[in-house]
């Protein structure tokens, strides 16, 4: 039976290399459609957890985990011993960046290579780690096509971006459009295929750099964006009475042509931080400088360091040393409502103030109950009133919907506020600094 048929009949067996934020939930969407799914991971704690039933991911609904699990079509392993019986094949592995801004792509290397291992004729590949263009037709295909395999022949290999947003409820796996590029239209027509089978809309595209590049606008866009407001908030700071939150609300209210953004304490996540990095370090080899884009990279990498100065200038006003204030930061994650700390900004900011002397650093996340970062390693306390009123100094660093800002400042001496949490308060708005607030 040819692989069109298969994937109709959901006779295909679908297999997904890298079971995190983006591969765990595909993998479950696969299985809860009636596809028997196989997760391929290097982390032994993951396989457990999966073949033992447990999610770890938010985003995943744990009944139709469970279900999955139990009706046996679920399971997952740490080698790729099993490939040879799959049909469908996601890559979905992290690609890092180098201590000097480079791109990693070892991830997908190894990915690729333990397919290869296994690789048959009517195999469908696809690649979803976000990367560089080009990635996939000079990397992944010749480790494939070393088999003495051809793709478009032999096997199909495409390219479709993930487009995971943690935490976003609205927005899932199953419901949020993907762009799909083939090596041949062959190899996007069965891509496309596959996919629509767990999303609701595929958008075919020429071939895989296209996808590749799409991705990267996608979160440059972001980048450039954020980084525009967040120097606008420190020049409003600079400047003295505009308040940069309302001026982004100000602006919002015009029905086209604009879409706001807002300051925080810098990006955080996989790719908004990386992509930039990734583009750039590809132009370079092409004689060509994204002055741009690196710019506005450099801007959003420079936040935690405007905050760390915010605090240290609070407390210089306080009768206390910067190496005895009490300082309670709330929110290590990179984003609200989630778990997530991959590039956390708090936790850039927390290592800076450590770096300059603050020992009484403690923090509450209620979705991340310890952390380690740069060698450092912290635990969630609990929020309580006597918390609040012990601290020299409160830092708002991420907006989770759980904290009680009425609570945190009526019981706060100082707070700063790095994402414009507190605009509700009722009262104690005079305890509160705010980014880009121009007070």
């Amino acid at each position: 039976m040819n692989l069109d048929k298969k994937i109709k009949s959901k006779q295909a067996r679908v297999g997904v290399v890298g079971l995190g934020y983006v591969g765990l939930p595909l993998a479950v969407e696969f299985a809860s459609k009636g596809y028997q799914t196989v997760g391929i991971d290097v982390d032994p704690s993951k396989v457990e957890a999966i073949n033992s039933g447990k999610n770890y991911i938010d985003d995943v609904d744990d009944k139709i985990f469970s279900k999955a699990v139990k009706k046996g079509l679920l399971s997952a392993r740490s080698d790729y011993e099993c490939v040879n019986s799959l049909d469908i094949i996601y890559i979905c592995v992290p690609t890092p960046f180098t201590a000097n801004k480079e791109p990693d792509i070892s991830y997908i290397i190894a990915a690729a290579e333990g397919i290869a291992k296994k690789l048959r004729k009517g195999h469908l590949i696809i690649l979803k780690s976000t990367t560089f263009p080009g990635t996939t037709e000079l990397y992944v295909q010749p480790i494939l096509e070393k088999t003495g395999l051809k793709v478009g022949r032999d096997f199909n290999l495409a390219f479709s971006p993930e487009r995971i947003d943690p935490g976003n409820k609205k927005w899932t796996t199953a419901n949020t459009p993907i762009v799909v590029g083939g090596v041949t239209p062959e190899c996007t027509k069965l891509a496309c295929l596959a996919s629509r089978q767990v999303v609701s809309k595929v958008i075919p595209v020429s071939g895989p750099k296209v996808a590749e590049m799409e991705k990267l606008l996608e979160n440059i866009f972001r980048s450039v964006n954020i980084a525009l407001v967040n120097e606008l908030a420190m020049l409003c700071d600079r400047m003295g009475g505009i308040n940069m939150w309302e001026v982004v609300e100000a602006a919002a209210s015009k029905p086209f042509g604009y879409m706001p953004f807002y300051p925080g304490p810098g990006i955080g996540g996989h790719c908004i931080l990386i992509d930039p990095y990734y583009l750039s370090w590809l132009a370079r080899s092409q004689d060509f400088q994204t002055k741009f884009i690196e710019l506005a990279a450099e801007t959003n990498e420079n936040m935690p360091f405007y905050v760390k100065n915010m605090v240290v200038r609070e407390i210089s006003h306080m009768p206390v040393s910067f190496k005895d204030a009490k300082i309670v930061v709330l929110g290590v994650a990179f984003k609200k409502n989630v778990d997530d700390t991959r590039h956390s900004p708090a936790l850039k900011v927390m290592e800076l103030l450590h770096a300059d002397g603050a020992r009484n650093l403690v923090y509450n996340d209620p979705h991340v109950p310890k952390v380690k970062s740069n060698g450092l390693e912290f635990k969630s306390v609990p929020l309580t009133k006597e918390l609040l009123q012990s601290a020299d100094c409160v830092l708002i660093t991420t907006d989770h919907s759980d904290y009680d800002y009425d609570f945190v400042v009526k019981n706060s001496k100082k707070v700063i506020d790095t994402r414009n949490a507190t605009k509700s308060v009722k009262s104690g708005q005079e305890k509160v600094v705010l980014l880009g607030d121009g007070k």
